[in-house]
């Protein structure tokens, strides 16, 4: 389950820390999952001073995303969970701080998403991909997370990842401008922190006005209720 954890003035926000990496969870976006990363964000929200976000996952794993069993398998969830999802997104974007996603390893689907509403993200170099596998799923982009793609990705790297799902792996996500760079396994964490840190004296309402201008119309689209 998602914990906050700080450095200085750097929070990290890890979504699993298992004693064993290698049996990491796939950080699904359960209930309990986003119970617990609201709650880390309702302490974000309320920081005040010098601060900055470092967010990742553990082992093989970033997120895999939507908790496709219970959002497709329960009777009248799929809207309501698809809401809460979208919201989660609004509400990174409108944190007052520099947000660095330290990608470990996979982010599909609306994990990969995630990535896209932090400032500056990194990948590990040698495991994992970045994919939206919604069309060869055959589900559909909700307008909300339509506007989130094509919002922070290149037109070209949108319109491949969107219509094609296909699997970034870390030199071609920075190829594609998905990430900002690469890191080992052992030195990720440590490098998104080092690039989050000059970033905290920068923290507060206007880098928070600046961020939610840019993606206002996204935000507009991730909090206009699902049908």
């Amino acid at each position: 389950m998602p914990q906050l954890e700080k450095i200085d003035d750097v929070y990290l926000l890890r979504f699993s820390q298992p004693d064993d990496p290698e049996q990491a969870p796939d950080n699904v976006f359960s209930r309990d999952f986003l119970d617990e990363l609201e709650g880390c964000l309702d302490e974000l929200e309320t920081t005040s001073g010098p601060a900055a976000l470092v967010t990742t996952g553990a082992g093989k794993f970033y997120s895999n995303g939507l908790d496709v069993e219970y959002a497709w398998g329960t009777e009248g969830a799929l809207a309501p969970y698809i809401d809460r999802v979208h919201e989660v997104f609004a509400r990174f974007i409108e944190l007052p701080m520099t947000t660095v996603a330290a990608i470990n390893g996979h982010a599909f689907g609306a994990g990969a998403m995630l990535t896209l509403c932090h400032d500056v993200r990194l990948m590990r170099d040698d495991r994992g991909f970045w994919c939206l596998p919604e069309v060869a799923r055959s589900m559909p982009f909700p307008p909300g997370m339509h506007s989130l793609v094509t919002s922070a990705l290149p037109p070209q790297t949108s319109r491949l990842a969107m219509f094609t799902s296909h699997r970034f792996g870390a030199k071609d996500a920075q190829a594609a401008g998905i990430v900002d760079g690469v890191a080992t396994e052992s030195a990720l964490v440590d490098e998104c922190v080092k690039r989050a840190a000059p970033a905290t004296a920068i923290a507060g309402d206007n880098l928070k006005g600046v961020r939610t201008t840019w993606f206002a119309d996204t935000l507009v689209a991730l909090r206009t209720p699902m049908v």
